[in-house]
C-alpha cells in the first residue's frame, strides 16, 4: 500500500469519525462543524477564484458575512441566518453590477457557502428526527459518490459531461442514483420498518442534487485551472473536494422543505417532517 493510499485512508476515517461523532451528538457539536465548513468552502472558494485580488475590500466583505452567519449558526441564532445571507447577497450583486472590476464570483461564493452551513444546521436541528434526516442524506451521497465511481471504471461507456469532468459516466451516474436510493432506502426501512415511493423519489432527486454538485465543482476548478480546491485534507485535496455533493443534497432538501411549507402555509415544517412525514 502506497503511503498516498495510507494517507487518504487515514484522512477518510479521522473524517467520518468527526463527522458522524458530531452528527450524533447534533446541538453545539455539529452546529459547529457546520459553521467551519461554511469558512472553510468560502476560504477555498475566495482562494480558486482569487477574489482577494480582484477586490480585496469586496472579499472582506464576503468574509464578514460569512463569518456572521458562521457564528450565529453556532450560537444556534436562526433566526439571523437566512436575513445575514439575503442580505449580503444582494449588496454583493449590486457591489458587482454598480463597481468597476466587480465579480459574480462575490455573490456566488457567499452564497455557496452560507446556505452550505445553513441547510446542514437546519436539517441536523437538535432532535431525533434530524439525526435520521442527515443521516438519509449522507447515505443518499456516500452510496452515490462510491457507488458512482466503481459502476463507471466497471461498465465505462459514455462521457455525462467531457468538457467539465472527463472521468464520469453515464453508467456511473446511474449505477451510483441507483446505490444511492437503495442505501436511503435500506436505512429508513431499518429506523421505520417500512418505506414507501415517496423515499425512492427523495433520495433519486437528492442523488441528482449531489451529482450536480460535484459537477459543479468540477466546472468551478476547469475555469480557474486548479486540480484541487485546497490542500487541507491530506490525500483528499481541500474541503469542497469532499462536501460538493453534499452540500448540494442538502442545499435540495432545504429549499424544497422551504417551498412545500409556503406552498402548504406550514412554515414551521422541518426538513425531517418534509423527508419523511414526521
Amino acid at each position: 500500500m502506497g503511503s498516498e493510499l495510507k494517507r487518504r485512508i487515514v484522512s477518510a476515517a479521522v473524517l467520518a469519525v468527526v463527522v458522524l461523532y458530531a452528527t450524533w451528538m447534533g446541538g453545539f457539536a455539529f452546529r459547529l462543524v457546520a459553521a467551519l465548513i461554511a469558512l472553510l468552502v468560502y476560504y477555498e472558494w475566495s482562494t480558486i477564484t482569487r477574489l482577494g485580488e480582484r477586490d480585496f475590500k469586496s472579499n472582506a466583505f464576503g468574509w464578514l458575512i460569512v463569518g456572521l452567519i458562521a457564528f450565529n449558526i453556532v450560537l444556534g441564532a436562526d433566526e439571523f441566518l437566512v436575513p445575514l445571507l439575503g442580505g449580503g447577497v444582494i449588496t454583493a450583486v449590486l457591489l458587482a453590477l454598480l463597481r468597476t472590476g466587480g465579480t459574480w464570483w462575490l455573490p456566488g461564493g457567499m452564497l455557496y457557502a452560507g446556505l452550505s452551513g445553513i441547510s446542514m444546521a437546519a436539517i441536523r436541528g437538535d432532535n431525533q428526527a434530524g439525526l435520521i434526516a442527515t443521516l438519509f442524506i449522507f447515505a443518499v451521497v456516500w452510496g452515490t459518490d462510491i457507488l458512482a465511481y466503481f459502476f463507471g471504471r466497471a461498465i465505462g461507456g459514455p462521457k455525462l459531461a467531457p468538457r467539465i469532468s472527463p472521468g464520469k459516466t453515464w453508467s456511473g451516474a446511474i449505477g451510483g442514483a441507483l446505490a444511492g436510493i437503495a442505501a436511503a432506502c435500506a436505512l429508513t426501512a431499518a429506523v421505520f420498518a417500512h418505506f414507501a415511493l415517496w423515499t425512492v423519489l427523495i433520495a433519486l432527486l437528492l442523488s441528482v442534487a449531489s451529482q450536480v454538485g460535484d459537477l459543479f465543482e468540477s466546472f468551478i476548478k476547469r475555469r480557474f485551472g486548479v486540480k484541487d480546491s485546497s490542500r487541507l485534507i491530506p490525500g483528499h485535496g481541500g474541503v469542497m473536494d469532499r462536501v460538493d455533493g453534499l452540500v448540494f443534497a442538502c442545499f435540495a432538501a432545504f429549499l424544497l422543505t422551504l417551498v412545500h411549507a409556503a406552498l402548504t402555509g406550514h412554515l414551521d415544517e422541518t426538513v425531517a417532517a418534509y423527508l419523511f412525514g414526521l
